[in-house]
């Protein structure tokens, strides 16, 4: 399933990573293939050369996600390290930040989470309710964060707060970098049905001191900065869908081709095998949404890359979706039974609906971006 508008380095790339998913399998350990997938590079494939980076993009990246995701071992961490955190501190950190953060993030050595969502907020940023006030040289964090993965084994947290603007008084939105160890800086675990190898937690940041240079960027450019960690986030959370449906799909068409209960294995009837093909049709046409959106991103596209982003992350969700639940249909009994190990996807398949952004969202953008419609909010 390599596409044809790919370089034959991203090709290569594409295969090389592609063993590697392989090599782990479905039963992977998280910090054995994290620790193997950085040794290679592919961590760390879209930050600066000069940061110990590959020197790509988000077409890089989305790759390797995209290719562990098939063989059954995605990397959920990718979508939030190197894609949000290392992208806006590359873009917008000071060089101080980007000595201290790139070459750890692009060697795996360091991990950092990514905090925006909150309890009461939910897909309204502009309800953020978690505040930044100065306090001589540095800042205090005040607010709550739901749903924050891999805080646990993250460094550090990127944490998305709001300053007051001295001019006009209202809130404005700012990225702030915390330790992991910072005083005041709890989590909480949330206990989740979906199985997978990262947890969520509910973090407290009760008057957490930070020193100035824990801003990340100008703070006059907090929404442009913001945007430029989302693009990537749904860009990479359609390469970890369109994976997940592959390997859901690879599972289902192998069942299908060996399976016999009649003269012809079950794959050799069209009822059988028609919607498997569709699925495979629509994961073919959300990757090259996906590929649009990263072209566009590492291009220095942001307006064209956010509406390209979010119809990949919409269309690779929805492909998913389908994929998982026909492969389950596909084997029946056996497609809900812990030795196929599709049954866990039917959740985890539903997560790129919901997240980072809902696909009711994503049809509110388009509808409004896109089309010129009114906002009906």
């Amino acid at each position: 399933m390599t596409g044809v508008i790919e370089s034959q380095e991203n090709k290569d790339l594409r295969a090389a990573v592609a063993a590697l998913g392989a090599r782990h399998g479905r039963g992977f350990d998280r910090a054995a293939l994290w620790s193997e997938a950085a040794k290679l590079g592919y961590l760390g494939v879209n930050l600066p050369e000069q940061y110990g980076g590959g020197g790509g993009g988000m077409a890089e990246l989305s790759i390797v996600l995209e290719e562990l995701g098939s063989a059954g071992c995605p990397l959920l961490m990718m979508v939030v390290s190197p894609a949000i955190c290392g992208t806006v501190i590359a873009r917008f950190g000071t060089d101080a930040q980007k000595r201290k953060w790139l070459p750890g993030l692009a060697d795996g050595s360091l991990t950092m989470a990514f905090g925006i969502t909150e309890p009461d907020a939910g897909s309204n940023s502009h309800r953020i309710t978690t505040t930044a006030r100065r306090d001589g040289d540095g800042w205090v964090l005040t607010g709550r964060k739901v749903f924050i993965s891999g805080v646990d084994i993250a460094d550090a947290t990127l944490i998305v707060g709001r300053t007051e603007d001295a001019r006009t008084g209202s809130l404005k939105p700012c990225l702030f970098i915390v330790p992991r160890d910072a005083p005041g800086f709890q989590r909480s675990q949330i206990d989740m049905e979906l199985r997978a190898a990262e947890k969520q937690f509910e973090l407290v940041l009760d008057d957490v001191r930070l020193p100035a240079d824990s801003l990340v960027g100008d703070e006059d450019a907090g929404l442009l900065q913001l945007f430029a960690g989302l693009n990537p986030e749904r860009i990479m959370t359609a390469a970890f869908a369109i994976g997940m449906g592959r390997y859901a799909l690879a599972r289902a068409v192998d069942y299908a081709a060996t399976r016999q209960v009649w003269k012809l294995p079950i794959g050799g009837h069209q009822a059988i095998a028609h919607p498997l093909a569709q699925a495979h049709i629509e994961l073919e046409l959300a990757r090259l949404m996906m590929q649009k959106a990263a072209a566009l991103y590492d291009a220095g596209d942001d307006v064209g890359a956010g509406e390209a982003a979010n119809m990949a992350k919409y269309a690779a969700a929805e492909a998913c979706v389908r994929a998982v639940d026909q492969a389950v249909h596909t084997l029946g009994g056996n497609g809900l039974t812990r030795e196929y190990g599709l049954a866990s996807l039917i959740t985890a398949a539903r997560v790129a609906r919901v997240a980072p952004v809902s696909r009711e969202m994503i049809l509110n953008y388009v509808s409004h971006q896109s089309l010129g419609l009114p906002k009906s909010y």
